[in-house]
């Protein structure tokens, strides 16, 4: 056999398998709470070979990445993979001139906003050539409240806060509605596409860890993905806890500490919650943010297309 021929049945095999992955999310937006949309296995295996699409480190974005992950994307439904250079998540565009163009190379095509007024006018973002701007807002998150801060006396408050913020992800109906909104105009927008928030770890991270659940990805590897956070902003994270240790002592940064980073007990709160109230992220997604399954059909297709 050719390896035009091959490469061509590769191609098949996969368009197939996408098209079966949004016939199934489309035609399940009945599904009782509690029921899965559809039950498959989460491999790698069986479907082409993966386009391998490194992301650049920004030092000036220091939380810039591929949703796809590294390696070719990310594992999903039906052997699929999760497709690179479809969706971006990062911290807040402060970038400076090189990588200003790094990020105009990308070719992104809208970037969203996922930050408050005041976070907004304290690090205003510097947007790609050719991108739109658009803002979809959510206090939970928002991590600049001084009533927050200023009524944490432990670690373990601080990360009672952040399970809160993830749970509110789920129950507060002002932030599904910003949700909902997002992602269908996610699915509507041709090339491209950024989310980010201040950190890009808390809101960014709710908003990635639905969009992989969508396809299948696995909830380990959405655990994993998750927590690079810590990793990319590792050195910003440690220069911060040093500086907070030195002005105000060791024991007022160890109580900050936890909002710096993610711990992966944040997200199972959000998905605790999810499930509780939902039943599955389907269910949450069409009834708790309101997207059709449609909607949810075309998401799945520009991720794993």
């Amino acid at each position: 056999m050719s390896r035009t021929v091959l490469l061509a049945g590769r191609r098949s095999a996969r368009l197939a398998a996408t098209v079966t992955l949004s016939a199934a999310l489309l035609f399940t937006g009945s599904a009782t709470v509690g029921a899965a949309p559809f039950d498959l296995p989460t491999g790698s295996a069986g479907i082409g070979a993966p386009t391998v699409v490194e992301t650049p480190r920004l030092s000036s974005v220091d939380n810039f990445r591929d949703l796809a992950g590294s390696g070719g994307g990310y594992p999903a439904a039906f052997g699929l993979r999760v497709q690179p250079g479809v969706f971006y998540r990062s911290n807040a565009l402060t970038s400076n001139d090189e990588d200003a163009a790094v990020l105009d190379s990308v070719g992104i095509s809208a970037v969203y906003d996922l930050r408050t007024d005041g976070e907004i006018a304290d690090a205003p973002d510097r947007i790609p050539a050719g991108a739109a701007y658009i803002r979809h807002p959510l206090l939970s998150g928002n991590l600049s409240s001084t009533s927050i801060l200023a009524s944490l006396r432990t670690p373990e408050a601080a990360r009672a806060v952040m399970q809160d913020i993830n749970r509110a992800f789920v129950t507060d109906p002002e932030i599904r509605a910003e949700l909902g909104a997002m992602f269908t105009e996610f699915a509507r927008t041709d090339g491209p596409q950024l989310f980010h928030c201040t950190a890009g770890k808390d809101r960014t991270g709710w908003t990635a860890a639905l969009l992989l659940s969508l396809v299948g990805v696995d909830r380990e590897t959405v655990y994993t993905d998750y927590l690079l956070s810590n990793e990319y902003s590792g050195d910003h994270i440690r220069a911060t806890l040093a500086a907070l240790a030195e002005s105000r002592g060791p024991e007022v940064a160890a109580i900050y500490a936890p909002l710096l980073g993610v711990e992966r007990s944040y997200l199972e709160a959000g998905f605790t919650q999810l499930e509780q109230d939902y039943g599955t992220v389907h269910n949450y997604l069409i009834t708790g943010l309101g997207l059709s399954p449609q909607t949810v059909a075309a998401l799945s297709a520009k991720l794993v297309g």
